[in-house]
């Protein structure tokens, strides 16, 4: 039977017996560089706070504008993945996501924050098209009841990129200004040399041989069968499921950029040694992602997302309760929390829309700007109360993705409610 994941698109029953290994080996790749170079800027905003003078809610502007970016391209990426397929979109974002790694250089010279925000915001149109491509054609590479074990799988190889990235963010750009005073010019090789390998990989990408899509106004899934739907925006667990999947971006991220600050205030250590200790939050929801890909071919997905929430919650209840190495051990294992939600809510969402997936891939996407809005909000806490106080935005978020886990995902069109 074909599988109908996509709006729009269907897989005939031929390409069921086709060897997708080479196109998930390249999508852990895609993975690796997004988790990457994301994670990277939860070095800059410590970087950019102490070589500018700048506030957190001044420093988080280096989220805002890089997350801002989904909710702004989000679904004009869409409208281009659908012109240009998802092989081509997926090389036309790592060479966007390139160009704006090489405006680092003149950015670095003329030593201006603005100019820096400015090629971030580039770098992440990439990202967004690489998003909007890869999700959607991960579910399509094989059956529609393991898509969530085969997107956490995905995520769980290219988490390694978010493990390494603030190791090498803490060497190459937080050690040196820690230690010369290099200013701006601390980022400017590391993001060179990565523009360059992006390059790399859209050349790579661009002469493998992936297997294609096809697609078909004739079939239709579940939703259509019920009756002819006047909009996308009709489905409880999508408009449900975009909300979770701002407030999880958001309270992801935002732990994730402020853990650099809030481990050296705790332990009294440099900004540097403790962006060491971001490796193990990210490196966590590696590992929580390598335990979901089997556990989710067991475990109910909803019911693994209300149980991550609920530990979530308690974790920075502890954290913020308490002090040294049990606050600091305490909100890195959030992370591990994080590692599947993404892909659960992600796949709840998108449960039975059938032809209207596409579009509703676009609006996920464009529900990662929470990573903008949250980080901010986090930041503007940070400055005028505490780190308390702070925290509770993502324990907020939490809370809304632990309703989504138990009650919010259900849906008369979801083959998963």
């Amino acid at each position: 039977m074909a599988n109908i994941v996509s709006p729009d698109v269907v897989v005939s029953d031929a390409s069921d017996q086709q060897n997708y290994t080479p196109a998930l080996v390249s999508l852990a790749i895609l993975y690796f560089m997004m988790g990457f170079i994301t994670c990277l800027n939860d070095t800059l905003v410590p970087f950019f706070k102490e070589g500018f003078t700048l506030t957190y809610t001044e420093s988080s502007l280096v989220q805002f504008y890089f997350f801002l970016t989904y909710g702004v391209m989000s679904i004009p990426a869409g409208k281009i993945v659908e012109r240009v397929g998802y092989k081509y979109g997926m090389v036309l974002g790592f060479a966007v996501a390139a160009l704006g790694a090489f405006l680092f250089f003149p950015a670095s010279i003329l030593h201006q924050y603005y100019l820096f925000l400015a090629a971030l915001f580039v770098v992440a149109i990439g990202i967004v098209l690489l998003q909007v491509a890869a999700n959607p054609y991960i579910t399509v590479l094989g059956p529609a009841k393991t898509a969530s074990s085969r997107l956490t799988l995905i995520q769980g190889v290219g988490s390694l990129g978010t493990t390494v990235a603030p190791l090498f963010g803490a060497y190459f750009i937080l050690a040196p200004l820690q230690n010369t005073n290099a200013g701006s010019e601390a980022v400017r090789y590391p993001y060179i040399g990565i523009g360059l390998v992006l390059l790399l990989i859209a050349a790579v990408v661009y002469f493998l041989s992936l297997p294609m899509i096809s697609t078909s106004e004739a079939k239709a899934e579940k939703a259509s069968e019920e009756g002819d739907r006047k909009s996308v925006f009709s489905f409880r667990n999508l408009n449900l499921g975009a909300i979770a999947i701002f407030v999880y971006v958001g309270a992801e991220v935002s732990v994730g950029t402020f853990l650099t600050n809030y481990i050296a205030d705790l332990l009294l250590i440099s900004e540097s040694e403790s962006n060491a200790y971001v490796a193990l939050y990210w490196g966590s929801m590696m590992v929580g992602r390598m335990l979901g890909f089997f556990g989710l071919k067991v475990y109910k997905p909803s019911s693994v997302l209300a149980a991550c929430a609920a530990i979530a919650i308690a974790l920075i209840c502890i954290s913020v309760n308490s002090e040294g190495y049990l606050a600091v051990w305490s909100m890195i294992a959030v992370g591990l929390c994080n590692s599947v939600m993404f892909a659960i809510i992600f796949s709840l969402s998108v449960s039975g829309l059938g032809t209207y997936t596409t579009r509703a891939s676009g609006i996920l996407s464009t529900a990662i700007a929470g990573g903008a809005i949250i980080s901010f909000c986090q930041g503007f806490l940070i400055d005028n109360f505490s780190w308390t106080v702070a925290f509770m935005v993502p324990l907020v978020c939490y809370v809304y993705i632990l309703f989504y886990g138990v009650n919010g995902y259900k849906s008369r069109y979801s083959e998963l409610s």
